[in-house]
């Protein structure tokens, strides 16, 4: 059904560009741009991955930073392409459960935390970018848009909170630090996406780019396709008559994002754990 979906999504997406302009883009690929690309990717990916390590110490799992980040790398990898997009997180807890004897319940709750914390962080720089980029909305001139994005802006954190309490009290003590963590994860994926775009030559808007960017990652959180691709790349065409942004350059942009998440997944089927030689604690 992914692979379904996903041929679906690109054929949508190619029917509505111009093929010719995005082979022209990809000839002109500064591939140079793409070497921090990368290693800011991975950096985003070790901050989210601390975050995690903070809800497992919550519930009394102490593993050390080494093995935390192996077994996200290996999470990356399962949840990129098993269907449902969530392949990792139940391989991580099935490990977890099986040598640490940590509750099911638990490691389900810190895995959906996870999740969750980064969603919102990504929802609050969406509602932050949205005040400066000039978007052709239909009902600008109608609603006062702008204080209601403020004021929802001012209550993610908030609602987080009270969800958080009610929901996940066991992880409260870590709410700040992990959210921390998340705004940083999400952040040097802008910085990221910055560099993409510096590699396809763009020069200007880089705020709107940015914007869809973050609209796009909330889409492809959705298990509908495989690691995203369609999606990602459908909402970049259907935003740039409110966005402003170059169709083929948007969808050029997600292709090589998706190509540096593969890369980077893909590391993760070539790690091994041997649990009889764990560190179990937390230091590294």
């Amino acid at each position: 059904m992914k692979l379904v979906l996903t041929g679906l999504a690109l054929f949508l997406v190619f029917r509505k560009i111009d093929t010719d302009q995005l082979w022209e883009i990809t000839k002109t690929i500064r591939w140079a741009w793409l070497v921090p690309a990368i290693l800011i990717f991975v950096l985003s990916k070790l901050f989210t991955a601390f975050r995690l390590n903070l809800y497992f110490k919550n519930i009394g799992l102490k593993i050390s930073e080494k093995l935390n980040i192996k077994l996200y790398l290996i999470g990356m990898f399962y949840n990129l392409f098993l269907p449902g997009g969530i392949g990792g997180d139940g391989y991580k807890v099935y490990l977890l459960n099986k040598h640490y004897q940590t509750p099911v319940k638990s490691l389900v709750q810190a895995s959906l935390l996870d999740r969750l914390g980064g969603l919102v962080a990504i929802v609050f720089l969406l509602l932050v970018l949205i005040l400066p980029v000039d978007l052709n909305l239909p009902f600008a001139s109608q609603i006062p848009w702008e204080i209601l994005v403020i004021v929802a802006a001012l209550l993610v954190f908030p609602a987080f909170w009270l969800m958080q309490k009610v929901m996940f009290k066991a992880f409260l003590p870590s709410f700040w630090k992990a959210n921390g963590w998340s705004m940083a994860g999400q952040v040097a994926q802008l910085i990221c996406a910055w560099f993409i775009l510096m590699s396809l030559g763009v020069t200007e808007n880089f705020l709107a780019y940015q914007l869809v960017f973050l609209l796009s990652s909330i889409v492809a959180v959705l298990p509908l396709t495989i690691g995203g691709v369609g999606a990602r790349e459908l909402v970049f065409v259907y935003a740039h008559t409110y966005a402003g942004i170059d169709e083929a350059t948007a969808v050029a942009f997600s292709l090589l994002f998706f190509l540096i998440s593969a890369v980077i997944s893909l590391t993760g089927s070539m790690i091994s754990i041997n649990f009889n030689e764990k560190d179990q604690s937390a230091d590294v």
